[in-house]
C-alpha cells in the first residue's frame, strides 16, 4: 500500500468546515459523497484529506464502460495457468486504503450495485467468480463524487445506492479564497488572479444561458499558469478558458469581449 501513500501534502484551501466533518465520518468510516461542479476541487479535498490522515489512496475514474469486474478484479491467464488479481476497490477493501470513486454516475447501475455490501453494517465484498468474501479492513474508507449538474434520469445514483452515503456539497470559493488559490497554484500575483476569477465570475452567471457549465477553478489555475511562464495574458485566456468550454461561436465572443474587459 505504500504505493498509494500520497507522499506530499497537497495544497487545499478550506471553505468551511469540510475537513472536520471528513475527519468526523473518517472516524466512523461513515462512506462519503462530494457532490459539486467541474473542478471546484473536489478530488485535491480527497487527496488532502487521505495526506493528512495518513492513508493510502486508491482512486478509480468512473466511465460507462466499467464493470463489476473492473472494480472488484478477474481471473488473468499467465505462463503457470490463471491466477486471480484484485481490482481497485478490493484491494482498498482487503488492505484498508480509502477508494475514491470519481464520478460515480458514469458508471453503470450494476456496477454501482456491486459496492452496496461495503456501504452498510456488513462491510463485506463478495467475489462470487473467487468464490470469497472479503471483510473490509478497520481503515478501509469509500469515497465517491459527481456533478449534480450533469443529473439525468438514465444517469444518476439510485436511491438505494445515495441513502448509504453521507454528503458534502462543494462549490466555487468565494471571490477572495479563489484568487488566493489560483495565485498559490500558477504563481501569478493576486491582481492578475483577480482579473482572472472575475471572467469566471461573469462566465458562471452564463450557465444555463448558452453554457453547460461555468468556468472551474482548475481552469484558472491553468490560465494563470500561462501567464506565469510569460504568455500573453488575452491568448492565455482564449487558450485555457474560452475555447475549451464552448464551440458556439457567438458565446466565443461574448467570453472573449469579457476577456478583453480585464486585460
Amino acid at each position: 500500500m505504500t504505493d498509494y501513500l500520497v507522499p506530499e501534502e497537497p495544497y487545499y484551501r478550506g471553505v468551511g468546515d469540510e475537513i472536520a466533518m471528513y475527519e468526523a465520518a473518517y472516524e466512523i468510516r461513515m462512506p462519503m459523497m462530494l457532490k459539486g461542479p467541474t473542478g471546484c476541487g473536489k478530488t485535491r479535498f480527497v487527496e488532502h484529506m487521505a495526506w493528512k490522515l495518513g492513508k493510502p489512496l486508491i482512486t478509480v475514474a468512473c466511465n460507462e464502460d466499467m464493470t463489476a469486474s473492473d472494480l472488484l478484479g478477474r481471473f488473468l491467464l499467465d505462463a503457470n495457468g490463471t491466477r486471480w488479481q484484485d481490482g481497485p476497490l478490493t484491494l482498498a477493501a482487503r488492505f484498508g486504503a480509502i477508494c475514491y470513486l470519481d464520478e460515480v454516475v458514469e458508471a453503470r447501475q450494476d456496477t454501482t450495485v456491486a459496492i452496496h455490501p461495503l456501504t452498510d453494517n456488513r462491510r463485506i465484498l463478495p467475489l462470487e467468480r473467487k468464490g470469497e468474501v472479503v471483510k473490509a479492513h478497520p481503515d478501509f474508507q469509500l469515497v465517491v463524487s459527481y456533478n449534480p449538474g450533469y443529473q439525468s434520469v438514465m444517469k444518476d445514483l439510485k436511491q438505494s445506492t445515495k441513502q448509504r452515503f453521507g454528503a458534502l456539497d462543494f462549490d466555487y470559493p468565494t471571490h477572495d479564497i479563489e484568487v488566493e488559490i489560483v495565485s498559490h497554484e500558477s504563481g501569478v500575483d493576486a491582481e492578475t488572479a483577480s482579473k482572472l476569477v472575475q471572467i469566471a465570475e461573469r462566465a458562471r452567471n452564463l450557465k444555463g444561458h448558452g453554457l453547460d457549465e461555468g468556468l472551474s477553478t482548475r481552469m484558472l489555475v491553468y490560465a494563470g499558469s500561462l501567464i506565469a511562464k510569460g504568455i500573453e495574458p488575452l491568448k492565455a485566456c482564449r487558450v485555457a478558458l474560452v475555447r475549451p468550454i464552448t464551440d458556439d461561436v457567438d458565446m466565443r465572443d461574448a467570453l472573449d469581449a469579457a476577456v478583453t474587459t480585464y486585460f
